[in-house]
């Protein structure tokens, strides 16, 4: 499976999404602007991977907080497996390199120096 770079960013916010209390915390914790958090947010909204809660007892009445659907963690859970398994690609295509630069040293003559 190919992650999309869209993908990507809404799975960043996904993570960190229900502990922040505000999108310009939530821009913080991703290294995202608040604008961009604002447009993925939507974005989310709209997919229904994501719902509003307001608190009814906060003083300020504007004050929400957002909270993950069943859809929206199952899509966290398959870009996070996704996302593990391209890493691990990387990984391993990193290693292999690493070994064929050691075997290249090792067996090294010295007669380019």
């Amino acid at each position: 499976m190919q992650v999309t770079p869209e993908e990507k960013d809404h799975l960043q916010v996904m993570q960190h999404i229900e502990r922040c209390s505000s999108q310009k915390e939530l821009a913080q914790n991703v290294g995202f602007s608040v604008g961009k958090v604002n447009y993925v947010v939507k974005a989310l909204l709209e997919k229904g991977y994501v719902k509003m809660n307001k608190f009814v007892k906060a003083e300020d009445k504007r004050a929400y907080r957002y909270l993950l659907t069943k859809a929206g963690l199952k899509k966290k859970i398959g870009l996070t497996e996704a996302f593990i398994e391209i890493k691990k690609r990387e990984y391993e295509v990193l290693q292999e390199s690493l070994e064929k630069d050691k075997n290249l040293y090792e067996n090294d003559t010295g007669e380019g120096e």
